[in-house]
Formats: structure tokens, sequence, C-alpha cells
């Protein structure tokens, strides 16, 4: 179990397109799952570990809409059930195992590890630019990170280390002395900042064609525990003067859902949405190259400063005007770990009582 991790949220499992009539085994929160469709098409989520044996269900069979363990034929339905014991007629009720409430959404199968029936689909992100005319979403990839989920999420509320990290896609220097603007959510925070007549970044000035400076933006919403939408686009400078006309310039929505797979490994699940070349498939591709190239670079920083952190543990750190927002973002996520505890607390109460 990954102990800076709220149970009770939705998290993105995998890519629709990669849950099929196929076992498949996960890994999230420090739970192995086996993840499977059923024939009606609905995406399946059981614990992936027979109750016998400790064998993985997913080395077994699929039979139908049930699960066959690989080593001596137990088989669990959809609901994690035992529904069959070869050479045995009594199923003894506590043969079972854990399933979980799934949702699909954005091209994403999201799980809920938590207590199933707060598992409410309205919490999922939503963008409403995603399947709204007048805009394109192309899914990417999922990037493992060997870093805490939480190191990436500061990476995701924080526009600053753009000016430096990637100058080859998403930055130029002439953003490092603006200062970043936040507003503080229940469960989220917003960072942005706005680099006014300024040479565009490599990414805006290979696909908008710009003849001089622009005026640009980032906005970073980040949604505990798990979902960061980096609004960023381009305009001639001077062309909008009231920064919720966004959609008249060049507009992206980067889009990153992660995945803690464990206390030290993460999953970047990442599309983007945008407003210009809406059926070319040929600057889908392009575009994700150009991704691929800015979020490896921060996979390489965070990689490094997991490193650190686990070789150094003790070594303070000093806290910048910049660091506002990821402090909430982790203070938010904290709280949210301390209410799994009273949840918890709570429920096991009834029950006793």
């Amino acid at each position: 179990m990954t102990a800076t991790a709220p149970r009770n949220a939705w998290y993105p499992l995998t890519w629709s397109r990669n849950v099929t009539r196929k076992l498949a085994s996960h890994r999230v929160l420090g739970s192995d799952l086996v993840v499977y469709r059923t024939e009606a098409g609905e995406p399946v989520c059981l614990d992936d570990v027979c109750p016998h044996r400790l064998a993985p269900l997913s080395m077994g069979k699929l039979k139908g809409d049930a699960v066959e363990c690989g080593y001596h034929g137990m088989t669990f339905g959809s609901d994690g059930r035992c529904i069959r014991i070869p050479g045995q007629q009594l199923i003894p009720a506590n043969a079972k195992v854990p399933s979980y409430p799934l949702h699909e959404k954005m091209g994403l199968v999201w799980i809920w590890p938590g207590e199933p029936d707060m598992a409410d689909p309205s919490l999922i992100y939503d963008l409403p630019q995603y399947d709204a005319p007048g805009w394109h979403a192309a899914h990417g990839d999922a990037l493992r990170i060997d870093a805490n989920y939480l190191n990436l999420a500061d990476n995701l509320c924080d526009p600053a280390h753009v000016s430096f990290v990637h100058l080859s896609t998403l930055g130029n220097s002439a953003s490092e002395e603006i200062p970043v603007e936040h507003n503080f959510k229940d469960k989220g925070v917003l960072v942005w900042r706005w680099i006014r007549d300024a040479a565009p970044i490599p990414l805006f000035a290979k696909y908008g064609n710009f003849r001089g400076n622009v005026d640009r933006w980032h906005y970073y919403d980040y949604v505990a525990p798990c979902s960061a939408v980096i609004d960023f686009g381009s305009a001639d400078a001077g062309a909008i003067t009231d920064p919720e006309d966004r959609d008249q310039g060049l507009r992206i929505f980067a889009c990153h859902f992660i995945t803690p797979v464990d206390d030290h490994v993460c999953i970047d699940h990442w599309l983007h949405v945008r407003n210009f070349a809406l059926d070319d498939a040929d600057v889908d591709q392009r575009l994700h190259a150009d991704f691929r190239i800015a979020f490896n670079e921060d996979k390489e920083i965070l990689e490094r400063i997991e490193v650190v952190e686990r070789s150094r543990p003790d070594v303070r750190r000093i806290r910048l005007g910049i660091d506002a927002a990821p402090q909430r973002m982790r203070r938010i996520v904290e709280r949210m770990v301390a209410e799994d505890g009273e949840s918890s607390a709570a429920q096991a109460t009834a029950v006793s009582g």
C-alpha cells in the first residue's frame, strides 16, 4: 500500500485501449490487480491473488466473464466471488477476492481503490474541451517515472521550471523573471503566469507560424491527488486583452493523470487537447514527439531527485516563493490521507457496534 496516496480517490488504471479480453496485471497503490473486459465490454478489476495458495489470477484463464486460477482451478466471477471449486461442492463464504469500481473517461479506465460506496464518477477530472466541437483530443503514452508521484505532482504545479528544463520545446528565457500567481481550492491549486511581447517558445514557433512576438500563458490546474491539466498557448502580441479569451490563440491542454504504482514509482498517463489542426493526424504524431522530449526531461530530473531523497533523507530543503502551490498541494493530499483513516475507523466502529 502506498502511504502517501489516499485510497478514496479516482486514479487512472490504464488506457481503455489496453483493457481487452486478455487478463492483464497492473499495480496501483502497492496492490497487484488483474484487469479484463466482460463479453459485454465492461472493464473488470480484481485483486490479483487467489486466496487459496496466493497464485496471481493474471496467470489463469478467462472463462466467459469469470477468472479461473491457473493453479487449482478456483473460479471467480466479475464481482470477485468464487463460483467454482473443482472437486468440491461447498464454496466457503470467504472464498472471494476484492473487486474495485471502475469508470471510463477521456480514454482511460479509472479505478477507485477505497470504500466502494464512495465511488462517485463525477469526481473524476472533467475537461469540457475534450469532446467539444472545435477541439481535438489525441491520446499519448503511459510514461513510467521511478519517483514518488508527489514529486511529479510538484512538477505539475510549477510553471517556473519550464524556463530551465524545457528550452527545446516548452520554454525560453523570456519567462525567467516573470512571477507566478496562484489561488487555492478545496481539492486543488491553480497556478498561472503570462509572458507578454516575447519570442514564441519552440513548440508554438513550429505550429503557429508567428511573424513576431507573442503573448503566451501557462495555467497549471491540479486536482488532488492525481490530475494535472496545463492550459498553455500563444497569440500575436496584444491580440488578447481579456485573459478569458484564450481560445483566440493557439491553445493546448496538456493532461497528466498520474498512477501511483507504489511509494517509489508512478506512471504519467498523458494526452493533449488542442484547438488547431483538428483533422491532421500528422500533427498528432509531431506534437507527441515534442511532448515525449519534454516529459522525458522531467523524468530524468525527477528520477535523480528520487535517488538523492533516498540516499540523503536528512538533507534540509529551503523554500522559495514559487513553492506556495506545491506545498499547498501536499497539505491537501495529507488531509485526504487522514480522512481515509477517519473513514476506516468510523466504518470499523459501525461494524463492531
